[in-house]
């Protein structure tokens, strides 16, 4: 069994017991958290599509964590200016863990 649901504005493809990178969200470790934006559910070849969302239809997750993601280089050079900066940026991230699918 496998859901898509909509988290933090980005659409991911869910399994139970299956762990999942989205961008922040602001829960503290250990939280609880439903997911109701499920726009897909597929059971066993028997699948649902929303119209938008499935009618219902929730997803529970557990936090395990807040983390940073790997570091983006970002390098700006203009030719025959002496122009070229050099900046890093690292995306935040929050690991859930799929707990159930309720369809």
């Amino acid at each position: 069994m496998y859901a898509i649901v909509e988290i933090a504005g980005q659409q991911f493809k869910v399994e139970k017991d299956r762990k999942v990178y989205v961008h922040h969200l602001d829960f503290e470790e250990g939280a609880q958290v439903e997911f109701n934006k499920v726009l897909l559910v597929s059971n066993d070849g028997k699948v649902k599509v929303g119209n938008p969302t499935v009618s219902g239809a929730t997803v529970k997750a557990k936090v395990l964590g807040h983390m940073k993601g790997d570091k983006v280089i970002v390098f700006k050079k203009k030719r025959r200016k002496t122009y070229q900066v050099m900046n890093g940026h690292r995306q935040q991230h929050t690991q859930l863990l799929i707990e159930e699918i309720l369809a």
